[in-house]
C-alpha cells in the first residue's frame, strides 16, 4: 500500500526520443529515486521512470525487488544517451553509466533497441523540465 501511494504521488514528464512519446515518472529525491520501479508487475508501452541525480557522475542501477524486464539509458547533462544496459529482475548485479551521467531513464527491456535507439541519441525534455529548485525540488 505504501509503494502504491508513493508511486501515486510522482510527476509525470513528457519526454521526447525521435518521433516516440515517452510518459516518465519522475524520481528526482533520494526516497523516489531508491523506490524507483520496485515491486511493479507491468509497465505501460511507453511508460517509464526518469531518476535525476544531484550529481552528474558515474550512477549505477540494479534490479532489487523489481519484477519487470528493463533496460536503463544513462544520459549525460545535455540529456544525450552515453550508454544503455539491459537488467534481469530481482537481481542485485550493478549496470553503471559508462561516463559521467546526471539522468538514467528506465523503460521496458528492449524498447530503445526495438526503435533503433542508442547512445549518442539525444531525448527531449530532462533538461526544460528539471530546473531544479531549493533543496533540490523539481
Amino acid at each position: 500500500a505504501f509503494a502504491s501511494a508513493a508511486r501515486a504521488q510522482l510527476p509525470i514528464v513528457e519526454l521526447g526520443a525521435g518521433m516516440h512519446l515517452i510518459r516518465a515518472e519522475l524520481a528526482a529525491d533520494d526516497p523516489s529515486r531508491m523506490q524507483g520501479l520496485m515491486f511493479r508487475k507491468s509497465l505501460g508501452q511507453n511508460e517509464g521512470m526518469l531518476f535525476v541525480f544531484d550529481e552528474v557522475t558515474t550512477h549505477c542501477m540494479w534490479m532489487k525487488n523489481t519484477f519487470v524486464p528493463l533496460s536503463v539509458a544513462f544520459l549525460d547533462a545535455s540529456a544525450r544517451i552515453v550508454n544503455i544496459a539491459d537488467m534481469t529482475p530481482q537481481s542485485e548485479e550493478s549496470h553503471c553509466a559508462s561516463q559521467p551521467a546526471r539522468y538514467a531513464l528506465e523503460m521496458r527491456r528492449g524498447w530503445f533497441a526495438e526503435r533503433g535507439i542508442g547512445p549518442g541519441f539525444t531525448i527531449r525534455g530532462p533538461g526544460a523540465q528539471m530546473k531544479r529548485g531549493p533543496r533540490g525540488a523539481p
